[in-house]
C-alpha cells in the first residue's frame, strides 16, 4: 500500500475500542473502519459515521496501527483534520468526532 496522508486521526483509545470490536464481533477479512459524513437537515449539521466495510472504487485507504481505514476520496475534504476519540465515562460511552475546523 503507497504512502497516504491520513485525513482523519484516531486517537489510541478510540484505537483500542476499535480493535476491541473487531475482535469481538466477527468483522469479516479484508474490512476495515469506514468513516464518513452523513448531511444533516435544518440547523443540524453534518454529521459523521463509523461502521466496518469492504475498500471501494473512490476510496482514500490508510492504515493506522493495523487497522485499515476507508474514506471516500469525494468526502475527504469534510473530514480533513477530523479527530476520533473514545468516550468513556459514569454518563456515557461512545466514539466522539473533533473537527477544529468546524468549530466556531
Amino acid at each position: 500500500m503507497s504512502e497516504v496522508l491520513a485525513p482523519v486521526s484516531i486517537t489510541a483509545k478510540a484505537l483500542e475500542e476499535i480493535k476491541g470490536i473487531m475482535a469481538t464481533k466477527s468483522i469479516p477479512e479484508g474490512y476495515g473502519l469506514r468513516i464518513g459524513v452523513k448531511g444533516g437537515s435544518g440547523c443540524g449539521g453534518m454529521g459523521y459515521m463509523l461502521g466496518f466495510d469492504k475498500p471501494k472504487d473512490g476510496d482514500i485507504t490508510y492504515e493506522v496501527e493495523g487497522v485499515n481505514v476507508h474514506v471516500e476520496k469525494r468526502q475527504t475534504m469534510y473530514l480533513l483534520g477530523l479527530e476520533v476519540d473514545f468516550y468513556e465515562g459514569s454518563d456515557a460511552r461512545g466514539f466522539t468526532f473533533v473537527n477544529p475546523s468546524q468549530e466556531r
